[in-house]
């Protein structure tokens, strides 16, 4: 069963007038273990995260079908409530307090801007209920003392890492760095200065600037100044795009590295091959050698014609991790006792499984699994994060290519 269920404020402002329970004790109902299981999706539909959002809900929809259509997760079928977050941490408040207060929902799948984790945490984890992302912000991990969150993407921190790594191979000595002014982007950019500068290197200009703009020349500027031969730009798409176009016109010689989700193909097909040419993105690589991922991405074409982005995997992961832990806690389960199984269906030991069915069917023989996701390994650290592999990309002919695939220890 789906539902897709979007107010607008003045809406739920009705709605939530006539339910004022306090949060902590919605926790309560759910230790019942009432059919089915209610399952809530925040997703970016519109905003800046609106590239991604749709395909996100998408997978979360493919996964719930599956797991409904083997019966359920310990014979509990996914009802689906979906939200818009509008990319926007004070409509993804309104949102999750619809999902959590009037849809009463077990858990919330598909967060994307940490900005958005961020601002609903608090509510999420007062109602005792798990919540699902694939944000980078690092003090995440400090702020959820529940255990509760579960983040499908890498940290900043290690994407930082990984770019000064990156740089440093190819040989460059001179960097400057550009950062979008909020949390997740400023620790992006901190944890690449603090490894370049580790390794012995100086940062020439460490910029971070205020969004929404219509020209960053000024700022640009400044970091021209330096002469960097390497520009980090920690940041989002549609600021990314003015950036790029004003450093063009500059008739600077500079290279850049970016984020994976700053710059895409789409990006790239407007900017043209003089200047992707120059620029290298770092994303989570897709667990493309899992049986996982070849299965999501034929069955995200089915329905979609289209192929999957990078973060509709982590999201399809989502569900599928969440209906084993429901499996092995069982049908009468809370949310916390089902999100303290997370660990036991996705970290080894454990026979490896690539499906829904293949570890429901060796949990209900009393045997460990190892779900190896779409999206990857999925092996969750102490504090709900994973540690994925990465992906250097460049552009050949403008065209988005894999260039090679790093580690790092966790």
């Amino acid at each position: 069963m789906v539902r897709s269920l979007v107010a607008n404020r003045r809406q739920f402002g009705q709605l939530a007038a006539g339910l004022a329970a306090a949060l902590a004790g919605s926790g309560a109902a759910f230790a019942q273990g009432a059919q089915p299981f209610r399952l809530g999706a925040l997703n970016s539909i519109t905003g800046a995260g609106g590239a991604y959002g749709p395909g996100m809900l998408e997978a979360i929809k493919i996964a719930m079908t599956q797991v409904n259509d083997a019966g359920g997760a310990a014979g509990r079928k996914f009802e689906l409530f979906a939200e818009d977050d509008q990319t926007k941490p004070d409509a993804a408040v309104l949102a999750v307090k619809k999902l959590v207060e009037i849809n009463r929902v077990e858990a919330v799948v598909g967060i994307w801007p940490s900005s958005v984790q961020l601002a609903t945490l608090p509510i999420t984890n007062a109602a005792g209920i798990t919540s699902f992302n694939t944000c980078g912000a690092p003090e995440i991990e400090m702020v959820d003392k529940e255990d509760l969150v579960w983040q499908f993407y890498a940290s900043n921190k290690m994407i930082g890492r990984v770019f000064a790594e990156v740089a440093k191979a190819r040989g460059f000595k001179n960097p400057a760095v550009l950062a979008y002014n909020n949390s997740t982007m400023v620790a992006q950019a901190e944890y690449f200065r603090k490894t370049w500068e580790e390794g012995g290197g100086k940062v020439g200009e460490f910029i971070v600037y205020e969004p929404n703009q219509t020209s960053y020349r000024t700022e640009l500027d400044r970091a021209l100044a330096t002469k960097p031969d390497i520009v980090v730009l920690s940041s989002y798409t549609p600021d990314v795009t003015i950036l790029l176009k004003e450093w063009y016109q500059s008739g600077a010689e500079n290279k850049f590295i970016t984020p994976g989700w700053a710059v895409t193909q789409k990006v790239a097909d407007i900017l043209g091959p003089e200047i992707s040419s120059q620029i290298t993105t770092i994303s989570n690589v897709p667990a493309s050698n899992n049986d996982a991922y070849a299965k999501f991405v034929d069955a995200f074409k089915k329905v979609t014609g289209t192929e999957p982005e990078m973060f509709a995997a982590c999201a399809y992961d989502m569900v599928i991790v969440l209906a084993l832990a429901i499996e092995l806690a069982g049908p009468t389960a809370t949310p916390k006792e089902i999100a303290s199984k997370i660990r036991s269906v996705t970290n080894a030991p454990g026979t490896k499984v690539s499906t829904f069915i293949e570890g429901r069917d060796l949990l209900k023989k009393g045997e460990e699994i190892d779900y190896e996701g779409a999206s990857s390994s999925l092996e969750f650290g102490e504090f709900g994060n994973t540690t994925p592999a990465f992906g250097v990309y460049g552009f050949d002919d403008n065209k988005l290519a894999l260039k090679e695939v790093m580690t790092l220890p966790s």
